[in-house]
């Protein structure tokens, strides 16, 4: 009865209104915080109350190439190149590659639908503006996704997979201690696109996750290469991933078809501490003026580690 309870509590629950949250109103994290506990329960039995028909999300719903790279090197540093073959670089810190399996997506995009359906009070992103639909996801968001399936997975994606390709990339060893992650959905009749902005990350990998011949037409995503004044412009296809460093300026155009579907995940330092600058094993940025080398004297074996750092409480938004 306890358990029944705590699920039938937590979809009563009146949550903020989208102008409140937009204002940020004290009331707004007054009534996350005051929740956590019931909503984490609540998660947590509507997990136990579906086990049967739930998704257990794990690695295994991420690209086989991908996951075969990343899980050689875990065995042998020594092979990490192995991972970085597999990411095209757009331009200077920005690399794009297939993430997820396409023929696992739908899976997953079906365990999304059903934590919609939840009825679990959920708080969408609000940083540079709200988007109504999107899922915050790391556990020190007011409001995230506790489920704790989910949770195992995000950590499992977090320390395995996005950490050690940042830091082969684009050379944020010493900066990724920390995780932050939300999801997000662009609509024509709601929100429609992201101005030019930077991220308050070392790393930000955005990962898209329409299915194949689910079509949108609008909202590509802008990269500024600061070194030579040029914008490259990307489309995002089902699966792919595009990881970056948090200070290259990018924007989203307007979607004007469809709807676009997109995981985005952060890492940044204790603190919430990001690098100015970073020169990567695979590329550069020639900007001398804010340019730190955290990859000096970084051995592939400290790259293919998890931080010993405690998880603190600061979250971007």
């Amino acid at each position: 009865m306890k358990q029944a309870n705590t699920l039938e509590q937590a979809r009563n629950l009146s949550v903020p209104s989208r102008e409140a949250s937009l204002k940020r109103d004290p009331s707004v994290s007054h009534f996350w915080n005051g929740n956590r506990q019931l909503l984490e329960d609540a998660w947590a039995e509507w997990e136990i109350e579906n086990k049967d028909t739930l998704l257990v999300p794990d690695e295994t719903l991420l690209d086989p190439k991908l996951r075969k790279a990343i899980n050689d090197a875990w065995e042998n540093p020594e092979k990490e190149n192995a991972v970085a073959d597999l990411w095209e670089e757009i331009i200077p810190g920005v690399y794009v590659a297939q993430f997820f399996d396409l023929e696992r997506l739908a899976e997953f995009r079906s365990y999304l639908e059903a934590v919609v359906n939840s009825e679990v009070p959920r708080r969408a992103p609000y940083g540079i503006q709200l988007n109504r639909y999107g899922i915050m996801l790391d556990q020190r968001s007011e409001g995230h996704l506790a489920a704790p399936n989910f949770q195992a997975f995000y950590k499992h994606l977090m320390d395995r997979f996005m950490r050690p390709i940042a830091r082969l990339l684009l050379g944020t060893y010493g900066y990724d201690s920390q995780t932050f992650g939300f999801s997000i959905q662009y609509n024509p009749e709601k929100d429609k696109d992201l101005r030019a902005h930077t991220d308050a990350s070392a790393a930000t990998l955005n990962i898209n996750i329409n299915l194949p011949g689910e079509a949108f037409t609008g909202s590509e995503v802008d990269f500024y290469d600061q070194s030579s004044g040029k914008t490259t412009q990307s489309i995002f296809e089902p699966g792919k991933g595009i990881i970056h460093r948090g200070r290259v300026p990018h924007a989203t155009h307007p979607i004007t078809s469809g709807q676009r579907n997109n995981l985005v995940v952060w890492l940044y330092g204790d603190q919430m501490q990001i690098p100015r600058g970073a020169s990567s094993s695979y590329g550069s940025v020639n900007n001398a003026a804010t340019t730190v080398d955290v990859t000096e004297n970084i051995s592939p074996r400290q790259r293919w580690s998890i931080p010993d750092s405690s998880k603190d409480t600061s979250a971007p938004f």
